[in-house]
C-alpha cells in the first residue's frame, strides 16, 4: 500500500512551489493501473478499508478529513463519490455540492459558505466543487474584478492552513480529463435517455472556453499546492483508474491519521444484561 501510494504521488502530486504543467499532464494512468479488473478490485478493497477507518474516526471524534473534488463538467466527481465512499455509513460522511451561490451566500465573503460546510470532528467531508470555483469560473467568466480574484489564492491558502492546524486534513483532487473524452461523455448524455437529465446546455458554453479553464486551473494548482494541502492531478479519462487512485490516496491519509476507538472508563465484565 505504501509503495503504491508513493508511486501514485510520484505521478499525480503537484509539488508545492513547482509548476503544475497541467496541459502537459496525462489524462490516463496506464503507468499506475494498466489492469482494469485489478484496479476495480483494489478500489473495492480500499473502499472497505475506508469504511473501517471512518468508523474509528467517528468514534474518536478528534480529527476530520476533507476531500475536495474539482474538475470540469463530466470529469466524474459524482462517480468518484459513489466508488470511493459507497461502503461508508451516512453518519460519518458528508457530501456537499457547490453550485451557483445564493443571494444569501453572495451577501457574505466567498469562503463563508465553504466554512459552513467543512466537516466536524469525526467526519469525512467531501466537496463536489469547492472554494476553487471562485478562482476558476469566476475568473474565466469575469464575475469579479481581477484584483479581487488575485487576492483569493492566498486567502484560500490561509483558510486551508487554518483547517489543517485545527485538526482537518485536506486532500485536493483535480480530475483531469481530455477534451475528446468530455465530448464523448456529453454525447452519451444526449444519446442515453436515462442520462438526458444530466445534460446541461450551459456545459457547451463552458466547453467553448476550454483553454481559458485550463489556464485558470493551472494558476490555481501552481498557487495553491501547499505543504499543508497539496494538489493531486488525477488522470480521469478512465473512470476505473481515477477511482483506484483516489481510493488508495484517501485510505493512506486515514491510515496516517490512525484513528483509535476510545477506551471506556468501565469494564465490560462489570455489567450483566438480564
Amino acid at each position: 500500500m505504501v509503495k503504491l501510494t508513493k508511486q501514485i504521488d510520484d505521478s499525480v502530486l503537484v509539488t508545492p512551489g513547482a509548476k503544475s504543467n497541467l496541459r502537459k499532464r496525462a489524462t490516463n494512468a496506464d503507468d499506475i493501473f494498466d489492469d482494469r479488473e485489478a484496479a476495480e478490485e483494489a478500489t473495492k478493497e480500499n473502499a472497505k478499508a475506508i469504511d473501517a477507518l471512518q468508523d474509528a474516526l467517528w468514534a474518536e471524534r478528534k480529527r476530520a478529513l476533507l476531500v475536495i473534488l474539482q474538475g470540469i463538467d463530466t470529469s466524474g466527481k459524482d462517480g468518484t463519490v459513489r466508488a470511493v465512499f459507497n461502503r461508508c455509513g451516512p453518519l460519518g460522511v458528508q457530501v456537499t455540492p457547490f453550485g451557483k451561490p445564493s443571494d444569501e451566500e453572495l451577501a457574505h465573503d466567498f469562503l463563508w459558505r465553504i466554512h459552513m460546510a467543512t466537516p466536524k470532528k469525526g467526519v469525512i467531508g467531501v466537496f463536489n466543487r469547492s472554494q476553487y470555483e471562485d478562482v476558476l469560473v469566476v475568473k474565466v467568466r469575469n464575475l469579479a474584478p481581477a484584483a479581487v480574484v488575485e487576492q483569493r489564492y492566498e486567502q484560500i491558502n490561509a483558510f486551508e492552513a487554518h483547517l489543517n492546524d485545527t485538526g482537518t486534513t485536506v486532500l485536493k483532487f483535480m480530475l483531469n480529463i481530455s477534451r475528446d473524452e468530455q465530448r464523448e461523455r456529453l454525447q452519451a448524455r444526449l444519446d442515453d435517455a436515462e442520462k438526458n437529465w444530466k445534460f446541461n446546455a450551459a456545459d457547451l458554453e463552458d466547453r467553448k472556453l476550454w483553454d481559458d479553464y485550463q489556464k485558470a486551473y493551472e494558476v490555481a494548482l501552481d498557487r495553491c499546492s501547499t505543504a499543508h494541502a497539496p494538489w493531486r492531478v488525477v488522470p480521469a479519462d478512465r473512470k476505473w483508474q481515477r477511482n483506484a487512485i483516489i481510493a488508495a490516496t484517501v485510505r493512506k491519509a486515514l491510515e496516517d491519521l490512525a484513528p483509535q476507538y476510545p477506551k471506556p472508563d468501565w469494564k465490560p465484565g462489570d455489567f450483566k444484561i438480564e
